[in-house]
C-alpha cells in the first residue's frame, strides 16, 4: 500500500530557509587573533568581533594585553568603549583595535606618564582667582596712591595741623626753653596759641592720676618730659576757658604758681575734650603730701612761706603798659596747691579766679555755675 504525507507549503519554506541561514553562517570566515593567555591554542583565538591589544602604565609598571572581543561586546558598535583610551589616578592605558588575522600581535607604544594638565576644582579656581584677585589689588593701589597725591597736592596748610610741628618747634626745643623765650621777648600772657596746639596734639598720655568734678587729670609726655593734662569734659566748657584765660594773663607767672603750658580742644570723632596742659609735680597736692609724709618745722615754713608767696603775686597789681591785675583765687586750700620736688609748693586750680580792673574798679567775675568749696 503507497502512503503519500503531505508537507504544507509554509513548514517546507521554513526549513529551506534555515538550511540557507546555517550554510551562510559556516561560511563567513572567523577572525584569528592573537591571544597572550591562550597556552593550549598556540596563543591563537577566534572571534566574529575583532583582536584588542593594549598597553597599561600604572605605579612605574607596564602590563601588555592580547585578546578577542566578541560581536557582543562591541558597545557601541561604531565606537566601542573598550577601544577607547583612558587615564585615571595615575594609571593610563592605550588600546588598539584591528580587524585583520593576527593584528594585534604588534609591539604598541608605551604611555608616558600624564602630567598634572587634568586639575581638580580647588586648583582650577586658584588659578583664575589669582590673576582676578592681582589685577584687582593693582588697580586699587593705583587708586590709593593717585587719591593720596592729589590730596597731598591741594591740601591747604591748616594752622592745627600736627604735621606742621617743626616750622613752629624745632628738633630739641623743650619746655624750659619755649617757657624762658616767652618770658624774656614775649608779652608774658603765654605761648603762642599755635604753639599750644603743636604742643598739646603731641602729647602721649600715661596714665591718670586723678579725678574731679570738672573731669581728670592725666600724666603725660612731650618729647620725653613730663606733663600734667588736665581733661574738661565738654560740658565744662566755661571752666576750662575760664581758667585758660586766667593763666595766660599777663606777668601771671611765678616760681609758686602752676606753670601753664598750653590749651587745646581734642576731637576723637565721637566727642570732644578740653585740654590744659601744665607743669607735672609728682608729688602731688599738698593735701595728698601731709597725709603720706611727716613733714619737719623747716619743711613746714617752706611750704607755708611758698604758698603765701604765690598767693601774694596772684592778689598784687602790677601797674604799667602790660601791666598785671589783681587775681583773687576764691577756691584756695590743700587740694588745690601742688608740692614741687624742691619742697616748696605752687597754687593751682585758678578756674574760679576773678580779675580786678583798678582802672574802671570793677571785677571780671566769669558767668559759671562752679563756686568754691563750703566751709
Amino acid at each position: 500500500t503507497e502512503v503519500r504525507v503531505t508537507i504544507p507549503y509554509h513548514a517546507t519554506l521554513t526549513s529551506v530557509l534555515l538550511l540557507a541561514g546555517q550554510c551562510f553562517q559556516s561560511w563567513v570566515p572567523a577572525l584569528q587573533c592573537f591571544c597572550h593567555l591562550c597556552t593550549k591554542d598556540n596563543f591563537t583565538c577566534v572571534t566574529d568581533g575583532l583582536c584588542f591589544a593594549s598597553v597599561t602604565r600604572t605605579q612605574g609598571k607596564v602590563i601588555h594585553n592580547s585578546m578577542c572581543i566578541a560581536e557582543v561586546d562591541l558597545i557601541p558598535r561604531d565606537r566601542p568603549f573598550v577601544c577607547a583610551p583612558s587615564s585615571k589616578d595615575e594609571v593610563t592605558t592605550t588600546p588598539y583595535c584591528c580587524v585583520t588575522d593576527y593584528c594585534n600581535k604588534k609591539e604598541l607604544p608605551i604611555p608616558t606618564p600624564e602630567s598634572s594638565s587634568n586639575l581638580g576644582p580647588v586648583e582650577l579656581a586658584a588659578i583664575i582667582a589669582g590673576p582676578v584677585c592681582f589685577v584687582c589689588i593693582s588697580l586699587m593701589l593705583i587708586l590709593y596712591i593717585c587719591h593720596n597725591r592729589t590730596v597731598i597736592h591741594h591740601r591747604v596748610p591748616s594752622e592745627e595741623d600736627p604735621s606742621l610741628d617743626r616750622p613752629f618747634i624745632s628738633e630739641g626745643t623743650t619746655l624750659k626753653d619755649l617757657i624762658y623765650d616767652m618770658t624774656t621777648s614775649g608779652s608774658g600772657s603765654g605761648l603762642p596759641l599755635l604753639v599750644q596746639r603743636t604742643i598739646a596734639r603731641t602729647i602721649i598720655l600715661q596714665e591718670s592720676i586723678g579725678k574731679g568734678r570738672f573731669g581728670e587729670v592725666w600724666r603725660g609726655k612731650w618729647r620725653g618730659e613730663e606733663v600734667a593734662v588736665k581733661i574738661f569734659s565738654s560740658r565744662e566748657e566755661r571752666s576750662w576757658f575760664r581758667e585758660a584765660e586766667i593763666y595766660q594773663t599777663v606777668m601771671l607767672r611765678h616760681e609758686n604758681i602752676l606753670g601753664f603750658i598750653a590749651a587745646d580742644n581734642k576731637d576723637n570723632g565721637t566727642w570732644t575734650q578740653l585740654w590744659l596742659v601744665s607743669d607735672y609735680h609728682e608729688h602731688g597736692s599738698l593735701f595728698d603730701y601731709l597725709n603720706r609724709y611727716t613733714v619737719t618745722v623747716e619743711g613746714m615754713i617752706k611750704l607755708a612761706l611758698s604758698t603765701a608767696s604765690g598767693l601774694a603775686h596772684l592778689h598784687m597789681e602790677i601797674v604799667g603798659t602790660q601791666g598785671k591785675p589783681a587775681i583773687a583765687h576764691r577756691d584756695l586750700k590743700s587740694k588745690n596747691i601742688l608740692v614741687k620736688k624742691n619742697g616748696t609748693c605752687c597754687i593751682a586750680d585758678l578756674g574760679l579766679a576773678v580779675r580786678h580792673d583798678s582802672a574802671t574798679d570793677t571785677i571780671d567775675i566769669a558767668p559759671n555755675h562752679r563756686v568754691g568749696t563750703k566751709r
